[in-house]
């Protein structure tokens, strides 16, 4: 993940560049279409870049799951995002009062750069993401999804 950081990639496009190698898939083109999430969606400070990148990392994997049924594929995602959001909130929302980037970082989000909590949260969402997938039974070997 420090590589990731190092290569100023948001929590939002780690997140899913993580899940792409969990596939082993590379997809220069999602990881930076990743990119408008940061920051709390283009640095206004909303969403937390790791729960959104989570959600659409779960509908990645989702998608390849159930090829043939996109609104099965599409409901289950809706589903895991759901659990996604519960859970961040219950294990960040209290903690810092919200889910919300600004309210996540506090005054050092006028820094717009990664912070030592941003590290924390994007890797234990992405525990969760897994652990979602898992329990969903997600194929995550990447063979649905080439």
């Amino acid at each position: 993940m420090l590589e990731l950081s190092q290569q100023g990639l948001n929590c939002s496009q780690m997140i899913v560049a993580m899940g792409l190698e969990t596939l082993g898939q590379v997809n220069p083109d999602l990881v930076q279409a990743m990119a408008g999430l940061g920051g709390g969606v283009g640095f206004t400070g909303k969403a937390c870049g790791a729960m959104t990148g989570g959600a659409c990392l779960l509908s990645l994997y989702a998608a390849g799951l159930t090829p043939h049924d996109a609104i099965d594929a599409q409901l289950r995602s809706m589903e895991m995002a759901e659990e996604l959001v519960r859970w961040f909130e219950q294990q960040f929302g209290q903690e810092y009062g919200g889910t919300n980037c600004q309210q996540i970082l506090g005054a050092a989000f006028e820094k717009r750069t990664p912070q030592p909590a941003c590290a924390d949260i994007v890797s234990n969402t992405y525990s969760k993401v897994q652990e979602i997938a898992e329990q969903h039974k997600l194929d995550l070997t990447g063979d649905a999804h080439d």
